[in-house]
Order: structure tokens, then sequence, then C-alpha cells
């Protein structure tokens, strides 16, 4: 993203995540009078270590100086976790410290990954790039989610096509939780790769199509690897429980497996196994 870009994405992320931190918490009294949601500028500051004023041109984009010390002390104060706190010193400190080289073909899926798709049969997996470009999926993926090869592939997106296929919206019971857990990785990615203005493009076309995305993109949370139980309620299956467990691919270009584990104690795998059972001697294949 460019200077200007990396500002505005630090301001918007500093005061999301001053919103979310309840001034009980850090053992402020709350009065009658506080509109604020979460702590005030002035009390982020103190918590800090530093001026009012310094923080608040921080929280606002301005282009001041900006040393580590400092930024440490403000990722306490807003109590950041580890992947947070990347997130704030990838986009205060302008250190792009990922930046991979541009290339208009799909990175490779390498044998032994492809194996390892194939061994998670009754785990729906999508493998996708920095870019949450859809690489690779096993057969479990394509019966869940959608027939991806049937999806051209300048559209294997999955941001974009958690907001504009209607299957995945009817899919999740929760679906913003479901896509929020895409977004916080995404949101990861950007600000690794704060150099890559593929991002600012995108997000902007995100936010001009689809007019539900700048509210989930701005609450957002940052996580490289989300752990969560997810319910899906399958239009052939039924009532299915997954745990998203996100991994990288060390050595691969960036590439991530999201892996869906059905839930121990329930019967999603064996709903699974008879979907699939059904595609292989109905010849029944997943809807578009």
């Amino acid at each position: 993203m460019n200077h200007q870009a990396r500002l505005l994405a630090l301001s918007a992320f500093l005061k999301a995540q001053r919103a979310k931190i309840l001034p009980q918490s850090v053992g402020l009294t709350v009065g009658t009078r506080r509109r604020t949601p979460g702590l005030r500028r002035e009390e982020v500051a103190q918590l800090a270590g530093v001026s009012t004023t310094w923080y608040t041109w921080l929280e606002q984009g301005r282009d001041i100086q900006v040393s580590a010390s400092v930024l440490e002390n403000v990722a306490a104060a807003l109590q950041l976790n580890p992947d947070e706190r990347r997130y704030l010193f990838s986009l205060a400190l302008d250190k792009g410290h990922g930046v991979a080289p541009i290339t208009e073909e799909l990175p490779h899926i390498s044998p032994s990954l492809a194996k390892i798709l194939e061994q998670l049969k009754y785990c729906p997996t999508i493998v996708s790039d920095r870019h949450c470009h859809i690489v690779g999926w096993n057969e479990a993926a394509r019966h869940v989610f959608l027939d991806f090869e049937q999806i051209p592939e300048s559209q294997r997106n999955m941001i974009s096509l958690l907001f504009a296929r209607k299957e995945f919206r009817r899919l999740a019971v929760n679906w913003d939780d479901f896509a929020g857990d895409f977004l916080s990785i995404f949101r990861a990615y950007y600000g690794q790769y704060v150099e890559d203005e593929w991002y600012e493009q995108f997000l902007g076309e995100m936010m001009e199509v689809y007019p539900d995305f700048r509210s989930l993109w701005e609450h957002s949370k940052v996580s490289s690897a989300p752990q969560v139980v997810l319910e899906f309620r399958h239009a052939r299956g039924g009532k299915m429980l997954f745990e998203l467990t996100s991994l990288l691919v060390h050595g691969s270009g960036d590439l991530r497996c999201s892996i869906y584990t059905p839930v121990q104690d329930s019967a999603t795998e064996v709903k699974l196994m008879a979907l699939m059972e059904r595609s292989r001697t109905q010849g029944e294949l997943p809807k578009e």
C-alpha cells in the first residue's frame, strides 16, 4: 500500500482496538458521562506513557516519528496479541518484510502437498496464497463448499467468493463469523505486505461492490492462524460442525492450508462420508 493508505490503515486499526477495551479491565472507573466506547485517547496515552498529543497524532494517521520502544508501550496499552502487534509494527514503521515478486502464475502445488490434500479425505481443505486466491482443494471441500473447478481461475479468491456466492452465505449458521475468520487472515497478510498495492486495489473493489464488506473489514481481527468451531447447514448434508485449523506451508510461496476437521462426537464425518459416497454412486455433483 502507498504511504497515505498505510497511515489510514494504522489510524483505523488503533481506533478499533481502543474501542474494544473495557475501562474496568485496566482499572478505570466508568462514569455516567462516558460516551466513548472503550478507552479514551488520553487514557491510552497514559497507559502507554506518552503524551496525549503524540498518541492523538498517531491515531489520526499523521506522519510522525515512531520508535519501536514506544510502539511496544502502545501495544501493551491496547492489549494486542502477537499477530496484532506485528500488524501494528508493520503499519507504523512502514517496513514491509515479506514482499513477494509479482507473478502472473499461480503458486505451484507440489506433489507432496497434493498427496496431503488427498489423504485429508474427510477434512475439507482449501489451499490459498497470500492474496487468499484459491490454489488447490480436495474432494471433501468440493462437496462441502463449491465445485471450485467450475469457477473461472481469475475469480477463485476466497474473500470475494464469500461475499459473491449465495452458497457461502447459506452454508454458515453465523456467516459473519465465518467471513470474519478469513478476513482476520487477510488482514494479517495486509499488514505483512505493506508495499504490495494489490491489497488497496482489491479492498477498494470489495467496498464498492459489496456494501456489507466495509463494516466487517473495519471490525475484523488480525490472526495468522485462527482456530474456531463453525456450524454449517449444508443443503444435502444437514447440520455439520467443523474445527478450522489454518497452517502455513513453508517453502511454498506463502501457501496456507485451511483445514476443516469434523468435530469429535458429532455426526459430521459420517454425514460427509455419506454425502461423498452418494456422489460417487449416483453421479451427484455439488450444485453451484
